[in-house]
């Protein structure tokens, strides 16, 4: 790492949620907060649903979010490394984002080694016990095939289905996301412990959770929980030595 240089985690801005007012001014403070970072970021990493909907057809993409969007390609012109991850909301990113702005797409967790500290970086979905359910859904909006046949819809359908299916996933999981659920529940930690027993990591980073977590999941080694933009506006930073797991306050 370069000295004097920090390497940032974000995830779940779930912009286009709840509404177009409320996803505008959120937008604007998570703007805000990338242009107070810019100075001392060497890489930024922004793990996952950062739209509660995305899905791109040849010529067509969702409205709006373009101020984000000249943000970290203002980012990506300057030099400065920025790693998207696909999320359960916008795993239907393909290559509009990585020729436009210049991004790094990743639809898989990532292990990244800075100053000796091994990181285990990823959006969440999918992994540790339970939720058989989602992760059979998954495979379906992974395949080939239903991608290719949701294109051929209409986008004002498409993209009306889509979001109504958000809302509602959103609404099924409220209550879970607005508490810890204990060690024994919560399965990203549980996937930790179980990822320790073969390999050590100082460090797994992921989002998805919607709720904010920093513990040890085992001896030097901590499961950070980014939490999302929504009621949180909770943020990853590591300085080379030590990552924290911060709050954004918005200067008036």
């Amino acid at each position: 790492m370069i000295e004097g240089k920090k390497i940032y985690f974000a995830s779940d801005f779930h912009l286009g949620a709840p509404n177009v007012e409320e996803s505008r001014l959120r937008e604007d403070k998570i703007v805000t907060w990338l242009e107070s970072i810019k100075s001392d970021v060497s890489e930024l990493f922004l793990v996952g649903d950062l739209f509660d909907f995305w899905f791109e057809h040849k010529y067509t993409i969702p409205k709006g979010f373009i101020r984000l969007q000249g943000k970290i390609a203002e980012f990506t012109d300057s030099g400065i490394p920025v790693h998207v991850f696909t999320g359960n909301h916008d795993m239907w990113m393909f290559d509009y984002l990585p020729k436009e702005l210049g991004i790094k797409l990743y639809r898989e967790p990532i292990i990244r080694v800075w100053n000796g500290k091994r990181f285990l970086i990823g959006h969440g979905d999918g992994l540790g016990p339970g939720d058989k359910g989602y992760k059979f859904l998954k495979k379906i909006f992974a395949n080939k095939f239903c991608q290719w046949a949701f294109a051929r819809l209409h986008p004002n359908f498409s993209f009306w289905l889509a979001n109504k299916s958000s809302q509602k996933s959103r609404l099924h999981t409220a209550l879970d996301d607005e508490k810890y659920l204990g060690d024994e529940n919560e399965w990203l930690a549980i996937y930790c412990k179980e990822k320790l027993k073969s390999e050590h990591f100082d460090y797994f980073i992921f989002g998805h959770r919607h709720f904010p977590i920093n513990i040890s999941v085992g001896e030097n080694s901590k499961y950070i929980n980014l939490g999302e933009w929504i009621n949180y506006q909770t943020y990853g930073v590591f300085d080379g030595e030590n990552t924290k797991l911060l709050t954004y306050t918005q200067e008036k």
